[in-house]
């Protein structure tokens, strides 16, 4: 008897976890969405601070490729 309820306790204990995770998950979405909102203008900034050297490194990897 105690080997049967042994795989079922196993069980609730992972569905418990699971759903710590997804809760977890869902906050921190949350979180970074209102984040995002709350900085944009900064955000724009730093993106915009990037296009120069995602540029350099696409380009960087093209030549590389077309060398080949």
């Amino acid at each position: 008897m105690a080997d049967e309820t042994k795989p079922q306790q196993e069980s609730s204990k992972n569905a418990g976890k699971t759903i710590l995770k997804v809760i977890l998950g869902a906050i921190l979405v949350i979180l970074g969405i209102w984040l995002v909102i709350a900085w944009r203008f900064d955000l724009l900034i730093v993106i915009k601070g990037c296009l120069g050297l995602f540029l350099i490194l696409a380009g960087a990897i093209t030549l590389a490729i077309a060398k080949d």
